[in-house]
């Protein structure tokens, strides 16, 4: 019986495609997580940090074409994992016998799209957290270390000046948008122990994915033979493992801590 197909009818086209997408968002993954590690900084030199990387992530023109193209790899990715698993489901025949998994066979392999479909709705429930909310929310502002002038963008602070309409106004002049605080809305959320274990437990199936995911983007790209196949497999167990965990230490440290 050949296996059903997604959003991708050619085999081989989706085949590349899956990889390279699944890879892409690895190593988006590295990035993303590089960032959020600032958050373990301390005092207000940590909290500017962390903002102005936010500031950097949505105003680089180069990083926001590359962030659209992010999305896109996520939204496809995952509904054609979707898809996929849902042809599957429907090609079997009714009433077909059950045959015991390959001892070969990873639980995560086999359940690729229930996993897809749980990472999926986390990253809906982060960008509405904390994307959304940044960009069009009523996030506080950043203010100086003494709390009375507001920031700019490039954090400078602005003596004398007031926020209006989310732009710095001083003397009746507008100097430029204000630099919003979005560590102080990442570290209220995380003070919710029930968003805490969520993100927990999203950074969990994330790992389970990766597990198969890593190595099969490898695969599908004709990029894992003989010599590099163990090698490929031993550093995709420890990107499962080490990424997600240190994605998921973050909340749990800002929930016990801050």
């Amino acid at each position: 019986m050949s296996e059903a197909k997604g959003l991708i009818k050619s085999h081989t086209v989706k085949k590349y495609w899956m990889g390279a997408t699944g890879l892409f968002l690895c190593l988006f993954l590295v990035g993303h997580l590089a960032g959020n590690l600032q958050l373990f900084l301390d005092g207000y030199e940590g909290r500017l940090q962390f903002n102005e990387y936010a500031v950097f992530m949505t105003t680089n023109p180069a990083v926001k074409i590359l962030s659209y193209v992010t999305y896109f790899s996520i939204l496809f990715h995952a509904v054609d994992g979707l898809v996929i698993t849902i042809n599957n489901r429907k090609a079997r025949p009714e009433g077909y016998a059950y045959s015991k998994p390959s001892a070969n066979s990873l639980w995560s392999s086999r359940n690729m799209g229930i996993l897809g479909t749980v990472i999926f709705v986390y990253i809906l429930v982060h960008m509405q957290n904390f994307w959304y909310e940044y960009k069009f929310g009523e996030t506080p502002y950043m203010m100086s270390e003494d709390g009375q002038s507001p920031m700019l963008l490039d954090g400078s602070s602005v003596n004398g000046g007031m926020i209006e309409n989310g732009e710095v106004v001083k003397a009746g002049e507008s100097l430029g948008p204000a630099m919003r605080d979005l560590y102080a809305i990442v570290i209220e959320s995380f003070q919710e122990p029930i968003l805490v274990a969520f993100y927990v437990l999203g950074m969990i199936a994330i790992a389970f994915h990766l597990i198969h995911g890593f190595q099969s983007g490898f695969q599908s790209l004709g990029l894992k033979n003989r010599k590099y196949g163990p090698m490929i497999d031993k550093l995709g167990y420890a990107f499962a493992i080490v990424v997600p965990l240190l994605f998921a230490v973050i909340p749990v440290y800002l929930f016990l801590v801050k």
